[in-house]
């Protein structure tokens, strides 16, 4: 099994030890605590939203807080339990803040909105929203009735696109702590908007190897209860990353208008 999410990699769901039949993964107990997962992250997002004054600038340390969580949890899988939802509130948090940023800088007149005079662009935050949504249920559809097969030669495909996009990110922060500032990525060109599709469709397809790492550890009814809630947190990674990339698009594409 191979996926391009570094919280399902090839090793996370073997089991040296015997589990007993009613404390094993299972697929309906990984969506169940997907949902709950989405649910609080959700939540959270909305009260930053709502809060903007309360969370000052606390965004840069939610994300901070985010990445230590989800060290923890890849390297230790026995506290997903505990730490996964720890880590969908703090990652809520984080993108309620971020979609208001989006939606302020996507409005017509930026300054009024800060001002309180104008409400945010909450079309962009609904589109991007949908889109995730929409994305997830399409490919789990797709994935099901096996129009999308996760093959050896797909999931290594979708690893070296992700390992990519990765490599393309760290080295812009990179050169950015030496002044220099890869423009052509971040502003409204052709260029930049072809990069940004690239990559939104790169993190859609990694659901694909999502739904199949969790549903062939569910069906080896070997892999401890546990895992079901780090499978959880592997989905809600993919699916952070997928609606950032997609409202990252949205405020390129609405600024060429």
């Amino acid at each position: 099994m191979r996926t391009g999410n570094p919280a399902l990699s090839d090793k996370v769901f073997n089991s040296s030890r015997t589990v007993a039949p009613t404390d094993v993964m299972t697929l309906e107990g990984t969506v169940n605590k997907t949902i709950i997962s989405i649910l609080l992250t959700t939540i959270a997002a909305y009260w930053s939203w709502s809060h903007p004054a309360e969370m000052g600038g606390l965004t840069f340390l939610f994300l901070i807080a985010g990445f230590i969580l989800a060290l923890v949890i890849i390297f230790k899988k026995t506290l997903a339990p505990l730490l996964t939802p720890v880590y969908a509130i703090v990652e809520g948090f984080a993108l309620g803040t971020i979609s208001l940023m989006y939606a302020t800088a996507t409005a017509e007149n930026p300054a009024m909105v800060v001002q309180g005079t104008m409400p945010p662009n909450t079309t962009i935050v609904f589109q991007a929203v949908s889109l995730t949504f929409g994305t997830l249920f399409c490919l789990l559809m797709a994935y099901r009735s096996g129009l999308i097969k996760a093959t050896e030669n797909f999931k290594l495909g979708i690893v070296a696109a992700t390992g990519a996009i990765a490599l393309i990110y760290i080295l812009t922060m990179v050169l950015g702590l030496f002044g220099v500032h890869m423009t052509f990525l971040h502003d409204s060109g052709m260029f930049s908007i072809g990069f940004s599709l690239v990559v939104v469709v790169v993190a859609a397809l990694n659901l694909v190897l999502d739904f199949d790492f969790i549903e062939n550890a569910a069906e080896s009814k070997s892999v401890p209860k546990y895992m079901e809630w780090y499978g959880a947190f592997g989905l809600l990674v993919t699916l952070i990353w997928l609606y950032l990339e997609i409202l990252r698009l949205l405020a390129k594409l609405q600024s060429r208008d």
